[in-house]
């Protein structure tokens, strides 16, 4: 199991361990969007530092369902307590975590500042 937090702007959060193949890892705060569908979304100055491949582009869907044309790049995180490979979307906003990651899993919030934010296994 996962716990998150709900911050002051009422979304729901969770600290997520995003690494490179080398294994340098950093700890990232991310909103759960849960329409977004793909893994997690960083900004570039991120990719940069942890010094990401870029493994190709491809369309995402955003909240309001529309697509965007994102560039994709991979990484290690740990999630659950084990290391999984993912694509991450190089997006200039705060980091996203969105459905392909949350799959199989179960989110539940406390929908309120301060709430709780808890991710377990199906």
């Amino acid at each position: 199991m996962m716990q998150g937090v709900v911050n002051l702007r009422r979304e729901a959060t969770l600290t997520v361990v995003v690494g490179n193949s080398d294994r340098q890892l950093q700890a990232i705060d991310a909103v759960i969007d849960t329409g977004f569908n793909g893994f997690l979304s960083l900004p570039s100055a991120i990719i940069t530092t942890l010094n990401l491949p870029w493994s190709g582009s491809d369309f995402v869907t955003l909240e309001d369902g529309s697509e965007t044309y994102f560039d994709l790049y991979t990484a290690l995180v740990i999630w659950d307590g084990q290391y999984r490979e993912i694509d991450i979307a190089e997006s200039e906003t705060e980091p996203l975590l969105g459905m392909a990651l949350l799959y199989r899993y179960r989110l539940q919030v406390d929908n309120v500042e301060g709430g709780m934010v808890k991710i377990e296994p199906l």
